[in-house]
Parts: C-alpha cells; sequence; structure tokens
C-alpha cells in the first residue's frame, strides 16, 4: 500500500535526525530560548540576520508533493547568501516537475534592533512555492523577489515578534506588477514552541491572469526546536481560499538544521 506522503516525509525526518547529534550546538529558531533569529515568517522574510560563520540547511515539503531544499550561510554578521532549488510532486507519482531554475537569497542588515526601532533587512529572495506555472512563468505562491522587512521584539509572556515588510516579485508575466505588502507575526508559546503567522496582501496576484482571487493569503503553522540547531515546522496555507485551484488549509511541513562553522 501507498504511504500517505505526509508520513513518508516524517519517516524521512526521522531518518535524517538520527544522523545529527544533538549536543554542543545551539538550540533551533523556535521559543523563548532560540539563539538564532528566525529569517522568515512561513513564506515571506523577517528581518532576522545569520551571523558570520551561521549556516542552515533545511527542506520544505509543499502541499501536492512539492519539496524544496536550501542552504544559506553567514558571511559577516550582516550579509547572508543562499541558494535552493526543487520541484513540485517531488513526494508522489508521476514525473517531478522541477523548477527552471534555483532560487537564490541574499539579505543585508541594514540596522539592528534597538529599544525604539526595529531591525530592518533588505535582500533579493528568487524561491516561490506551490509548483511553476509555465505560461506565466511564475510559482504558485510567488517569490518575494526584492524585499524590505522591519521585524521588532517585545517582552509579553516570552516574546512576540512582528514583522512588516514590502516586495517587488520578478514574475510579473501574468500583467501583474504591483508593489506587494506583507505583514506577521510569532508568538513564543514556551522555551523551544512558536506560533507563527502571516498575511500576504497579494497586490502583485490579483490581476485576470493571476491565480489569486483578489483578497490575499493567510497562513498559519507552528514551530518547535526538535533539539540542538533543529527546527520542525508544521504550516498551513491559503486559509482564506484565494487561489481558485487549490484547497485551502493546505500543509506544508518544514525542517530546518542550523550551526556553526
Amino acid at each position: 500500500m501507498q504511504k500517505p506522503k505526509t508520513t513518508q516525509f516524517l519517516l524521512s525526518v526521522l531518518s535524517f535526525l538520527t544522523f545529527i547529534p544533538l549536543t554542543g550546538f545551539s538550540q533551533g529558531t523556535a521559543g523563548s530560548s532560540a539563539e538564532i533569529e528566525p529569517r522568515y515568517l512561513i513564506d515571506f522574510p523577517t528581518a532576522g540576520a545569520m551571523r558570520k560563520g551561521n549556516y542552515s540547511v533545511d527542506s520544505r515539503l509543499e502541499p501536492g508533493g512539492g519539496l524544496v531544499f536550501g542552504m544559506n550561510v553567514g558571511m559577516s554578521d550582516r550579509f547572508s547568501f543562499g541558494v535552493s532549488y526543487g520541484g513540485s510532486n517531488v513526494v508522489g507519482n508521476g514525473d517531478p516537475g522541477w523548477f527552471s531554475q534555483p532560487g537564490i537569497n541574499i539579505r543585508y542588515r541594514l540596522y539592528e534592533e534597538t529599544d525604539q526601532y526595529p531591525a530592518m533587512t533588505f535582500g533579493l529572495d528568487f524561491q516561490g512555492y506551490g509548483g511553476w506555472i509555465d505560461s506565466t512563468s511564475r510559482y504558485v505562491s510567488k517569490s518575494p523577489g526584492l524585499f524590505f522587512a522591519a521585524t521588532k521584539n517585545y517582552d509579553l509572556l516570552g516574546y512576540l515578534i512582528l514583522t512588516g515588510g514590502a516586495n517587488y516579485s520578478i514574475e510579473r508575466k501574468d500583467g501583474d506588477r504591483d508593489l506587494n505588502l506583507y505583514f506577521g507575526a510569532e508568538k513564543t508559546i514556551n522555551a523551544e514552541i512558536s506560533a507563527i503567522a502571516e498575511y500576504n496582501f497579494a497586490l502583485n496576484d490579483n490581476s485576470p491572469r493571476s491565480v489569486g482571487k483578489g483578497h490575499g493569503y493567510l497562513n498559519a503553522g507552528v514551530r518547535w526546536s526538535v533539539g540542538s540547531g533543529l527546527t520542525l515546522e508544521l504550516n498551513f496555507k491559503n486559509l482564506t481560499d484565494n487561489i481558485n485551484y487549490v484547497e485551502p488549509g493546505g500543509r506544508a511541513i518544514r525542517l530546518e538544521y542550523t550551526n556553526f562553522f
């Protein structure tokens, strides 16, 4: 009998965990004890930055069997560089639809957070999700492209982390070239678990040839620092039912491992 796709992925995760030592490294990127800043809400970037010598390796299973792998490296305390690649229907039956090109991620921390002001970061992120649409040369969930993000932490029964941002995607062959806005929040639940949510206004995804219906995307999830350097994340996508041919509440699973050289 064919195992469910989520079960296949979880078995792969458990196998992966057995090869990684869980002592001597910092906690993952979730919870009030996190020592490394989370760099994403769900699909969109925060102002979080990698420090010099910090690296991350992650994999993400998307609804429909899509799978994306990525790696990022902190070149300095302000500048990081990464690359990712994947495809749709990688997990499941039939031939996978590999992306036409890798996704590049570059970010630079403009300002550190202070008591009065948020941290501010700008960069490029060319990795989208949900599969590639050849007819309009775009991902189902457009990549952020050029982005600016501001993030502020507040002490509130742990931490409340708020992010607001603007982005301009390079995926414009659907006829929608608008600047886009997004915001989101992360709330720590305890030392190792956080709840996250983001809202994408999708101002660049509401033209007649776009996949969006015009009322934005809401995504939510939970991330858990499983062990030293490891974070496991479960997300629920498109809760506002903003895509014509994708059911709302699709599940995505992400595993990230962070460490220092």
